[in-house]
């Protein structure tokens, strides 16, 4: 043991670029790992696991054939055990992996169809019981300020969640919700009313507070009237009524799929203030 502890010192490859980016990667993984496991049951698996290992290269190191003969023959049954057990963790696991920077470039246009399609379908919904709405949709700028002024939700966005905030008697029916990153960030959010004079007076609060918002960002917002149960669409403070599922479909896509481009498309249209 001693003879061969010794020739690992004595051979020592230079350490280059691409060793020390191997060990970065490697500490990165294990930082997040663990970052991971903390607070959970799998931490003791992990330490489980850590013990099973340093026996296992104490047992080459050593005489300990048949220790090192038995951790071997168990390893494959453990990993099984592992899977079994902890497949509520790994799935969590897996999917904290997928929203990491690198694979949410790829996941952002998918996301941002799910977005577009929960609001479209709960929009028409909402207009079909003539059940008010305001539905803002952040995009280049933050909403910080609004969600604040709001009860905070941080859910995952569906077309069910949105119908049943909006439903008359529901506590958080009142104000605006507010969709950031694909989530439900708050609800009963307080919006600036716009005081454009060249507004129709035709236009209810929440269609007013729609235009001021788009005034002071670049969020697009939605509104269903409670009145007709028209769907509107405000940006730049500037507001579209009368739209149709499609439509509406059609507007959103371009805007929150291809912001820029889509923005100046939907800016050439005629909209009613």
């Amino acid at each position: 043991m001693s003879e061969y502890l010794s020739g690992l010192l004595r051979y020592r490859p230079p350490v280059g670029w691409w060793d020390i980016l191997d060990i970065l990667i490697v500490s990165i993984l294990i930082y997040e790992f663990l970052k991971l496991i903390r607070g959970t049951r799998a931490v003791q698996m992990a330490v489980g696991s850590m013990l099973i290992v340093m026996l296992f290269y104490v047992s080459r190191l050593a005489p300990l054939q048949t220790l090192n003969w038995m951790i071997r023959n168990m390893l494959v049954y453990v990993a099984f055990a592992a899977i079994v057990i902890f497949q509520s963790d790994i799935r969590r696991a897996l999917a904290h992996f997928g929203q990491a920077p690198f694979f949410r470039y790829f996941n952002r246009q998918e996301a941002a169809n799910e977005t577009v399609e929960e609001v479209v379908v709960a929009a028409t919904m909402l207009s079909s019981q003539n059940v008010g709405a305001i539905i803002a949709i952040e995009r280049e700028i933050g909403l910080r300020n609004y969600i604040e002024s709001g009860i905070p939700l941080d859910s995952t966005l569906t077309y069910d969640l949105l119908v049943t905030i909006f439903q008359i008697g529901s506590p958080l029916h009142d104000g605006a919700v507010i969709i950031q990153e694909g989530r439900v960030a708050a609800a009963a959010c307080f919006l600036p009313l716009t005081v454009n004079p060249r507004v129709s007076r035709e236009l209810g609060t929440r269609h007013r507070a729609a235009i001021g918002l788009t005034e002071e960002s670049d969020a697009v917002a939605v509104v269903v009237s409670e009145e007709t149960g028209l769907i509107s669409l405000a940006l730049d403070g500037r507001i579209e009524r009368g739209l149709s599922g499609d439509q509406l479909r059609e507007r959103l896509r371009s805007l929150v799929l291809l912001r820029r481009s889509g923005r100046k498309n939907v800016g050439a249209r005629s909209y009613d203030v």
